[in-house]
């Protein structure tokens, strides 16, 4: 942990590989870290400030999409918060109060247009986690409508994989398992509409859901850089893979330098750590019309 997370003096619930979990009693406290993380594992030098861009960000979202689904916030005002956390400053822009969910462990994925592990797998079967998709698609072609292709979610180092969504009913359940692709689509239809109006492309997200009260409920961070594919409409170019603004520069780093994805990350560079921030700074203000501040 950092010297500010070790300021937070509460029980650590869950340490994820950007977001930390702590037990307020009734609910939780989520705080977003500035780790970045890369094909699943930690990268060992932080993004600072980027903690502060996904809360921000993720809070813009969850006010923009109320009516579709409920969701987890209790609130994520800092000034709002209880004394006794109030006290701790790092707290403040990158940390939320919400109801204790009981996670969906499957990574909602929504694609509408065909780039990553989408792309690689269409070239080998003209697939998309099993689901069928038009000839002649090239890579970031968009496609004919957004299409549901869950992930598996896992812990303690393992690779999240795609699965079909006849495995996600064997996961969670035919009902569950629809109303998640329903929601995923809709949720997705409205950012992406709204992105393109701000000259964004939303390419692909990734949504996580959990169960409150036996409702079903929208959890975690929503509609980020870290979660989502930002593609600058005036550079899209289909055929070829996008300058996006989201973390997908920091994976091509990675691939630069011959990584294995197994090994230990390595540390990132002063540029490539301003860059990297440089473009989820650019993904907020586009998507905002906010200019972001960030008092460390």
């Amino acid at each position: 942990m950092s010297y500010q997370e070790d300021s937070i003096n509460l029980p650590l619930v869950h340490k994820g590989k950007v977001r930390n979990v702590y037990d307020l009693g009734q609910n939780y406290l989520i705080v977003a870290s500035d780790r970045i993380s890369a094909f699943d594992h930690i990268i060992p030098t932080a993004i600072p400030g980027k903690g502060k861009i996904l809360h921000k960000l993720s809070m813009f979202w969850f006010d923009f999409i109320q009516g579709i689904v409920p969701n987890h916030i209790i609130t994520g005002d800092f000034d709002a918060f209880p004394k006794v956390i109030k006290q701790c400053e790092y707290l403040r822009d990158r940390s939320m109060i919400v109801k204790k969910a009981n996670r969906v462990d499957i990574e909602c994925i929504v694609r509408g247009y065909l780039s990553g592990s989408g792309w690689k797998e269409y070239q080998k079967s003209q697939t998309v986690c099993g689901i069928k998709l038009p000839e002649g698609l090239k890579e970031s072609s968009k496609l004919p409508e957004p299409i549901f292709t869950p992930s598996s979610k896992e812990e303690d180092g393992k690779h999240d994989e795609n699965i079909s969504f006849e495995e996600t009913v064997k996961r969670v359940g035919k009902e569950t398992a629809e109303s998640l692709s329903e929601i995923s689509v809709k949720l997705y239809k409205k950012v992406s509409q709204y992105s393109l109006s701000r000259g964004i492309i939303l390419a692909d997200t990734k949504l996580e859901f959990g169960f409150y009260d036996n409702q079903l409920i929208l959890i975690d961070e929503i509609f980020t850089p870290d979660s989502s594919r930002f593609w600058e409409v005036d550079k899209y170019e289909e055929g070829e893979p996008q300058d996006s603004l989201d973390k997908q520069y920091l994976r091509d780093y990675l691939e630069s330098v011959k990584w294995d994805k197994s090994s230990p990350a390595p540390e990132l560079t002063k540029d490539i750590v301003e860059k990297t921030m440089e473009k989820y700074i650019g993904a907020y203000e586009k998507l905002t019309g906010r200019k972001f501040q960030c008092l460390r």
